[in-house]
């Protein structure tokens, strides 16, 4: 019998490739969870809790992830629109527009909090315009939501565009053709092939606003129980050399995102399994 020839990959084999995908993974991502989770446990349960259970922490985490949800939601509504016009449109401006879109992570946090602080003030541009309505919206939480939308939109369009891109415009046609209105269209045909990475660039822009800081603390307020966000707390804790509260509201942040991105992760698993169906 002739030897069967087995075809080489050119890319490091299976073990290289494991090998370093672990180790970046364990000194990256592993290795701080680990020690945060280390110093959680040399506290202790009790003491986690007794740090966590308080109006000021609870307040701080409801607000943090409260709003990084709705800034997310609205990231993935308005940056998966923004994605569909740069990827299929032409107009005067759209390099620009294109290239606006990934202010956000070249422009440093701090700075794009003052930015947000001087348009969105009482006597800011916009801000001055909001209190003639009646309006307050640097200092509240309106201002903080603002800030988590601005960090967080260019994940939702980046991650959406690409795909959007190589959806080819004759499988819409073929719907038209066979009698599909444009709601329909958009519902059963484009709408689930955008689905996966439109969950991810949701995914990415929630994890962001979470842990926002430094874009959120010149626009907040930041007044307990009212404005104050959970990294903030934790902050405090740390400049008041209080290394096992800080750790303590930590862990607390850690288990509600990973509960989230668990759930996002189930629901993209799902979507793809009805993809696949169809």
């Amino acid at each position: 019998m002739q030897a069967l020839r087995i075809q080489k990959s050119p890319m490091p084999g299976f073990a290289l490739g494991m090998g370093i995908t672990l180790t970046m993974l364990s000194l990256i991502v592993i290795l701080p969870v680990g020690a945060l989770l280390a110093q959680g446990a040399s506290y202790g349960i009790e003491g986690v809790w007794q740090t966590v259970n308080t109006p000021r922490v609870w307040a701080a985490l409801y607000l943090s992830f409260r709003l990084a949800f709705f800034a997310a939601l609205f990231n993935l509504v308005f940056g998966t629109l923004l994605a569909w016009v740069l990827a299929r449109y032409e107009f005067p401006g759209r390099r620009l527009v294109d290239a606006m879109v990934d202010l956000p992570f070249a422009l440093p946090t701090a700075v794009a909090g003052i930015a947000l602080t001087a348009l969105y003030a009482p006597n800011g541009v916009f801000g001055s315009v909001a209190k003639a309505l009646g309006v307050k919206i640097a200092y509240t939480q309106w201002g903080i939501l603002i800030a988590l939308i601005f960090v967080g939109l260019p994940f939702v369009t980046r991650t959406v565009q690409p795909v959007i891109a190589e959806i080819e415009r004759e499988v819409e046609e073929a719907s038209a053709t066979l009698g599909a209105s444009r709601f329909y269209t958009l519902y059963r045909v484009i709408l689930p092939m955008l689905m996966p990475a439109a969950l991810t660039g949701f995914a990415l822009s929630l994890a962001r606003a979470v842990g926002e800081y430094g874009s959120v603390i010149f626009i907040a307020g930041n007044l307990p129980l009212k404005t104050e966000i959970a990294p903030l707390l934790i902050v405090i804790k740390l400049e008041e050399f209080d290394y096992d509260g800080a750790a303590a509201i930590g862990i607390a942040m850690l288990l509600i995102s990973f509960t989230m991105l668990l759930a996002i992760n189930l629901i993209q698993i799902w979507s793809r399994r009805r993809i696949g169906h169809v």
